[in-house]
């Protein structure tokens, strides 16, 4: 297969996807322009607060939910399924579940003054169901703060160059909100000026590499993050949070340009195979490449951005699809790229496998992706890969830790922002410290589909409330469900059998809350057909 081929017919179905499905799914949901969004109606200057650009607000939502997830999700499958099953996924994912799972997440929370999903299923389905669905998110995102911040901190201590550019953004970042929203700055005209800035970090970066003290940088970097979550948690979202997300959409929409580029410049053939076998040592082909993949075509972290930072900022319901679903669809073109980088940068299959099992999917997507651009970006595009990496990691970092911190003040109404996100803080760090993260994580997949399977639940319920059919979201449900179930039960006898007792007994319990999301949809269903 030739990567410019690959890259154009992917393209092509993504944009078909969202021209037409999206928009069919738009007209059907019933988005309405002259409705007041939460932005307005609940403007609170702190959290609620109308973003001046449906740009500005497509930029923080679009890196808040890519994360590293298209890179390293999508480079794995390769690894292990082949690039064939790993775009089939990303592309038909995408157009079916994982933008109409967004769009709908986005508009659902907007009906419900910004709440998130979990908090919206006690209406929908039952309190119950709400406090099982609230609990599990909330220990699901201090894990992704905790994994992640471990992510930077292992990138700051590995390649120290890209210390200035990933925190000197912060600053610039402030600047940019100050200039758009207190001084009123045209917003082309701070844009340039933010990218100015962040242009000149990475120049910094690469001549003044950042270099602590061994055997102490891994503590220091950690507090560090932990004190930027805490500020990007607690301080107006347009002051810190939206710019920097917004500016660091720019490093993400470079880097797609980049590989595009780099696809019409070199168009390499891929060297490794479109299929390699349907078992593999991480399990079959069905049901957990529909885990290991999920950033790209499907994801129940994005649910909990939509309904989290996003539907909070929004200005209006015309943006839904645009940004909803939009930002999927580029997501899934992040995801092309990637398999692309490592389809066709390495010198076969073996060399991949080899590369994947001594590096990992991020240094294997440097490689590849600095091969991909070399007539571009030259001797510079791997070191560009690790930076734009990172900045996914920085972006899913500050936005996890505000999520979780609403969702810990839906549980318990009576904290406060400040003491809350202390929690969260504290609970993430001592899991980053510890490395406790390491004995969860390699269930988290399945969790994080389980996620997206419930919300698409959810979802289907609001529809049916609504008087509203479900044929676009019911087969995505059912389909999310049981494939989510069937890689719980496969990684269940997996640890029965290895006698590792403590993932088996979290495995149990996600199943356990599966069921009883399963039996509340039940209980409530019965209720509503007996009204009927």
């Amino acid at each position: 297969m030739n990567s410019l081929v690959f890259l154009s017919v992917s393209a092509g179905v993504l944009w078909l996807g969202y021209r037409f499905y999206g928009t069919a799914f738009e007209k059907f949901i019933g988005t309405d322009p002259k409705r007041a969004t939460p932005a307005h109606t609940q403007h609170d200057g702190v959290d609620y607060v109308p973003a001046k650009h449906w740009l500005v607000l497509f930029g923080h939502h679009f890196s808040s939910i890519a994360g590293a997830g298209p890179v390293i999700g999508p480079i794995i499958a390769v690894g292990l399924w082949g690039w064939g099953p790993a775009v089939l996924f990303v592309l038909v994912g995408t157009i079916f579940i994982g933008g109409i799972h967004d769009a709908a997440s986005l508009l659902l929370s907007i009906r419900y003054q910004g709440n998130s999903i979990a908090d919206i299923s006690e209406e929908m389905v039952s309190r119950r169901a709400r406090l099982i669905f609230s609990w599990f998110v909330l220990l699901a995102l201090v894990v992704v703060v905790s994994v992640f911040t471990y992510f930077c901190v292992d990138t700051f201590i590995v390649d120290p160059r890209v210390v200035i550019p990933s925190l000197g953004l912060i600053p610039a970042a402030v600047v940019v909100g100050i200039l758009i929203y207190m001084l009123r700055i045209n917003l082309a005209l701070s844009t340039v000026i933010g990218l100015s800035l962040l242009a000149g970090l990475i120049f910094l970066g690469q001549s003044f590499p950042v270099i602590l003290p061994k055997g102490y940088e891994a503590l220091i970097w950690t507090l560090v993050l932990l004190v930027y979550c805490f500020f990007a948690s607690v301080l107006p979202v347009n002051i810190l949070l939206q710019p920097r997300d917004y500016l660091s959409s720019y490093l993400l929409f470079f880097g797609i340009a980049a590989g595009i580029f780099g696809v019409l410049t070199a168009r390499p053939d891929f060297t490794t195979p479109a299929f390699t076998d349907y078992r593999t040592a991480e399990g079959p082909l069905w049901p957990m490449l529909f885990v290991t993949i999920a950033c790209g075509a499907i994801s129940g972290f994005h649910s909990l951005v939509a309904a989290g930072t996003t539907s909070k900022q929004i200005s209006s319901e015309r943006d839904v699809k645009r940004i909803g679903y939009g930002a999927m669809v580029v997501e899934a073109l992040v995801a092309v790229v990637a398999i692309i980088s490592v389809a066709g940068g390495f010198g076969g299959f073996s060399e991949l496998k080899i590369a994947l099992m001594k590096g990992g999917p991020v240094n294997v997507f440097g490689e590849g992706f600095g091969f991909l651009t070399r007539f571009i970006l030259g001797k510079h595009g791997a070191f560009i890969a690790i930076i734009l990496l990172n900045s996914f990691i920085l972006t899913t970092l500050d936005t996890s830790t505000r999520i979780a911190r609403y969702i810990l003040q839906e549980l318990f109404g009576t904290l406060d922002r400040y003491m809350a996100t202390i929690l969260i803080v504290l609970a993430s760090g001592w899991i980053a410290l510890t490395g406790e993260w390491k004995k969860i994580w390699p269930i988290f997949g399945a969790a994080n589909q389980l996620v997206a399977a419930l919300t698409l639940v959810v979802i289907s319920s609001w529809l049916l409330s609504c008087g509203k059919h479900i044929k676009y979201t019911l087969v995505p449900a059912v389909f999310m469900l049981v494939t989510t179930v069937g890689a719980l039960v496969w990684q269940l006898g997996k640890f029965v059998k290895s006698g590792d007792w403590f993932l088996a007994g979290i495995d149990a319990a996600l199943l356990a809350l599966a069921f009883a999301m399963i039996a509340e949809v039940h209980k409530w269903a019965r209720r509503k057909l007996k009204r009927a």
